[in-house]
């Protein structure tokens, strides 16, 4: 099978991508409004791409109509945001935030998702997250240039907050007590319990 990309549409792109590139992990990311309202809300177009300085980036695509979403409108005010990970205790909190509510409304509030204040940035930090990076904004840019229908948030990691209990004896991360929630195609989502070891050649 082959598909000539310049022959699919949008969407049917988008199920090819979002189907084979799996599993992809989750940022859900917390801002604050000019006004001081949070947001909370997730991403799976989300990865590291830089360690020097220590920067990820979260694709934040814009909504049907053309206009922004709440969490790209946020980080273009403030320059702030938290970026958790998400654990599978918390895939249904996850999940329910990912509702498209009237701006202005907390996603906080609406799903009882409780907060925790963060210490180098203003948004709040989801409560009992494995992992949340406290960032700055380095950039955000439209893509593509010509006709943008996203744009990519580069947000470079001040503080990282990780929960003890997903450590291991010598201080690293165990996969299997951080069991992160992974997307995939469609409505299935993965859980990063089932891992193997192998050596690198030298």
């Amino acid at each position: 099978m082959q598909l000539d990309f310049a022959h699919l549409s949008p969407l049917e792109c988008y199920r090819w991508l979002a189907s084979t590139v799996t599993p992809r992990p989750i940022a859900w990311v917390s801002s604050l409004s000019a006004d001081g309202v949070s947001n909370l809300a997730p991403f799976s177009f989300f990865q590291v791409i830089s360690d020097e300085p220590p920067t990820l980036m979260i694709n934040v695509g814009t909504r049907d109509d053309g206009s922004l979403k709440d969490t790209l409108r946020n980080v273009q005010a403030t320059g702030e945001l938290v970026i958790q990970l998400v654990a599978f205790a918390q895939a249904e909190a996850m999940n329910a935030s990912a509702a498209v509510l009237p701006h202005g409304i907390s996603e906080f509030e609406h799903c009882g998702i409780p907060t925790q204040a963060s210490q180098r940035v203003a948004p709040p930090r989801v409560l009992g997250a494995p992992v949340a990076f406290e960032c700055r904004v380095a950039q955000i840019q439209p893509y593509p240039a010509d006709a943008p229908n996203c744009h990519l948030i580069f947000a470079e990691v001040l503080l990282a907050h990780v929960d003890d209990k997903v450590l291991t004896d010598n201080g690293r991360i165990d996969p299997h007590k951080l069991d992160l929630v992974g997307r995939l195609g469609g409505m299935s989502y993965s859980r990063t319990q089932d891992t193997f070891d192998m050596q690198r050649p030298s």
